[in-house]
């Protein structure tokens, strides 16, 4: 048995926020799988629609006219089956926890109810101009709260 026919050892969560994509050409290997950075990217930009879509927070506005970057500061990562192209996979976000200026998410990857892989992040927001860590903008903050209320809502 190969690790890929091993059986997952978690189940595939729903997420408080969630999109579907095609895994294109361009996310896979030679082997035709999804080549593990590409999940990294395709994760990055679920937190960029989660801003801008969910949360109402032009993302390309916090990092540009208001100068707050949102640097990842720790990842951590499981995959557990290779995704392929031409699947429909699902990635999804939830808020594990927000900080005086940190925010850690979980995010993840799943196919129907077949998880793909999962990670756990955590951003700190930043000043663009001094490099140095920020406290959360209030704004920001009461977006990820009225986010987090709604995600124990539906839980």
């Amino acid at each position: 048995m190969s690790v890929f026919e091993k059986k997952p050892v978690w189940p595939a969560p729903r997420h408080a926020f969630e999109r579907e994509i095609t895994v294109r050409f361009s996310h896979c290997d030679p082997a035709g799988i999804v080549f593990f950075p590409q999940y990294f990217v395709m994760l990055n930009q679920l937190v960029e629609d989660w801003f801008t879509e969910e949360l109402g927070i032009r993302y390309a506005e916090l990092l540009g006219p208001r100068r707050i970057g949102l640097p990842t500061v720790s990842l951590s990562s499981d995959f557990t089956a290779p995704s392929r192209m031409g699947d429909r996979v699902a990635l999804g976000l939830s808020v594990l926890r927000i900080g005086g200026g940190s925010l850690t998410l979980e995010l993840g990857c799943r196919c129907d109810d077949e998880p793909r892989m999962r990670a756990r992040q955590v951003l700190v927001t930043t000043s663009l101009e001094t490099m140095r860590a920020v406290a959360l903008p209030d704004d920001v903050r009461a977006a990820f709260e009225r986010f987090e209320q709604a995600q124990r809502e539906r839980a």
